[in-house]
């Protein structure tokens, strides 16, 4: 089995940083894309960044210029720094990452339990 856990949450004021962390362990070939995903309460799951193997990044308009995703391939670990927080950042961050088990192995996607991110005035 693979688990990936969050870390790096909390309470912080608007205008600030936090940088949030996502470990993958248990038998892993090669992890593909690891994604960052925030529900905020009563609005749907929105992907926030993701990043390949190779490191090309994608993010959302909304965080686009604030949030930089990072990954260690050694450490099977993604990083997602968040600055310039906003009231409307304010949402459950979970790691979404796509992992093949074995050289011949099918991929699967694994989730965290995520970790809250709540940015005051």
């Amino acid at each position: 089995q693979v688990q990936l856990v969050e870390s790096g949450g909390g309470l912080v004021q608007a205008g600030g940083s936090l940088r949030l962390s996502c470990a993958a362990s248990g038998i892993i070939f090669r992890i593909n894309a690891m994604v960052w995903y925030r529900q905020a309460p009563g609005k749907q799951r929105e992907l926030v960044a993701s990043i390949t193997f190779g490191g090309t990044t994608t993010y959302a308009d909304s965080v686009e210029g604030r949030f930089t995703i990072s990954r260690d391939n050694a450490k099977n670990t993604v990083y997602l720094q968040m600055n310039s927080l906003k009231l409307e950042d304010t949402a459950l961050y979970y790691c979404n990452a796509n992992v093949q088990r074995s050289a011949s192995g099918i991929r699967n996607d694994y989730w965290g339990q995520g970790t809250q991110v709540t940015v005051s005035s």
